[in-house]
């Protein structure tokens, strides 16, 4: 059994700043850039083993980085609001010169040579990195629960999942070992950890952030982003990893902005769109509960709600683009060493080689023919608004063997449409409960906009109480 977590020793520590506290300290002089690290160095060694977020702490290397950027904030050189800031990464972000795994025994001893486009530009930001988070094996998973590295916990009770398959990268995030990380999203991979980890989570827009360098589920659902403790959090790093990379085929060349622009403004004029039937119909009483005073909230706000309908959601269930793409990608590692594949997601491979090309492309024009349908919806509503999951967290012995918690986020991978997940209350058992908004392309300020405002009136971020075994 994992030790025991004294959570009120845990609490006034640097760790828990926020980023954009963090950069205020760090900016007038009362917190350095190394203390900030060894708080949060220090928070990894009191909540690991217990939530097994990290596979790797890359403690030398962090307190290196954070030397450097105390001397360059002294010397006068700032790189930007994420400058010494100490970050952490799910396993499937290549680092040049460290192990990159995504999740897999297979891949343990590999080592790239270059950064993935967005480490790089994080880099380059300042970004202090603490280590290399844990996910679920090559992230064909909700759970993140692992063969090969064992199971991540849930911060707010450790017999729950953190979600997955970037579940290290949410407990991260909540613990406040991370003042920062980042995840990947296929189906909901960044939603639903923060769903159920109680931060926020944010989806970008297609060919908005490179996928070069990040390991693949599916090329054309595939998308990168952050889970911060707030999303102003997630906005700063996403101004930070925007932009257009000519080795990625979807990325799409655009003028930079800043996405924290639109924060703190009030939502009067703002049309949401609540898509009741299915976003809403096929929840759990107790999930409901907690997102219809958010959307309360919202209104109070001065925004709009307006019932839509989604005709096609349903479809976007049963779709075998990702099961293809996948297996397609691992068809000759599989055929190899299939030993080296956990049972679960070897099943999951050979179900993907299964398919016949004739569903893949009925599927990928059955696809298009949705994300046309979300795009009308969008022209007569701002922004889309329901719970991030049906259902309320699962325990590790549980499980999600049918991916329910994927229901609801697949849609906007799909649709490839910007959607954030940001806490809104607790249910029965003290967990969190996430509502998400999505937007139409490039729209992130305005959903953040909205998240914001929904997670300041509902009373977060909060830390959770590192409980359970």
């Amino acid at each position: 059994m994992p030790p025991n977590i004294d959570a009120e020793a845990l609490e006034g520590q640097p760790c828990d700043l926020t980023i954009a506290e963090a950069e205020a300290a760090l900016r007038d002089g009362s917190l350095s850039a190394v203390a900030l690290t060894e708080s949060v160095l220090a928070r990894i060694e009191e909540t690991e083993p217990a939530l097994n977020a990290y596979v790797l702490v890359t403690a030398d290397l962090a307190r290196e980085r954070a030397a450097r950027a105390d001397e360059e904030l002294a010397s006068g050189l700032d790189r930007g609001p994420l400058h010494g800031i100490p970050f952490a990464l799910k396993d499937l972000f290549d680092t040049a010169g460290i192990v990159t795994t995504a999740g897999s025994g297979f891949l343990r001893d590999r080592v790239p040579e270059e950064d993935a486009f967005v480490v790089a530009k994080l880099h380059e930001a300042g970004m202090v990195l603490t280590g290399k988070l844990g996910m679920h094996e090559f992230a064909f998973g909700t759970t993140s629960d692992n063969a090969h590295f064992g199971t991540i916990r849930n911060p707010w009770n450790r017999d729950y999942t953190p979600g997955g398959s970037s579940g290290g990268s949410g407990a991260a995030a909540a613990a406040g070992s991370a003042l920062g990380t980042l995840g990947s999203d296929t189906g909901g991979s960044i939603r639903i950890p923060a769903a159920v980890c109680g931060v926020a989570g944010l989806k970008p827009t297609r060919g908005l952030v490179s996928r070069s360098g990040v390991f693949p589920l599916s090329h054309t659902l595939d998308h990168a982003g952050p889970l911060t403790r707030t999303v102003e959090d997630s906005a700063l790093i996403l101004n930070a990893i925007a932009g257009y990379d000519p080795t990625d085929s979807q990325s799409m060349e655009r003028p930079p902005e800043d996405f924290t622009r639109e924060l703190g403004r009030d939502l009067a004029g703002l049309r949401l769109g609540v898509p009741r039937d299915p976003l809403w119909a096929n929840c759990d009483d107790e999930v409901v509960a907690v997102c219809e005073p958010a959307l309360d909230e919202l209104r109070a706000l001065g925004a709009e709600t307006v019932e839509v309908e989604l005709p096609s959601f349903g479809a976007s269930r049963r779709l075998v683009i990702s099961p293809v793409e996948g297996a397609a990608f691992h068809a000759q590692w599989l055929r190899d060493h299939p030993e080296l594949y956990s049972d679960e997601v070897r099943g999951k491979i050979a179900a993907g080689l299964d398919r016949l090309a004739i569903e893949y492309f009925r599927d990928l024009r059955t696809r298009a023919a949705i994300e046309h349908e979300v795009l009308a919806v969008l022209k007569t509503v701002d922004l889309l608004v329901s719970p991030t999951l049906r259902r309320t967290v699962p325990t590790v012995a549980e499980g999600d063997p049918e991916s329910i918690l994927a229901s609801n986020t697949r849609l906007y991978n799909v649709s490839g449409l910007p959607a954030v997940s940001v806490p809104c209350g607790l249910d029965g058992n003290g967990l969190p409960v996430g509502l998400m908004i999505a937007g139409r392309p490039f729209a992130e300020a305005t959903v953040c906009r909205a998240a914001h405002a929904c997670e300041q009136a509902t009373g977060w971020p909060r830390r959770p109480p590192l409980v359970g075994g």
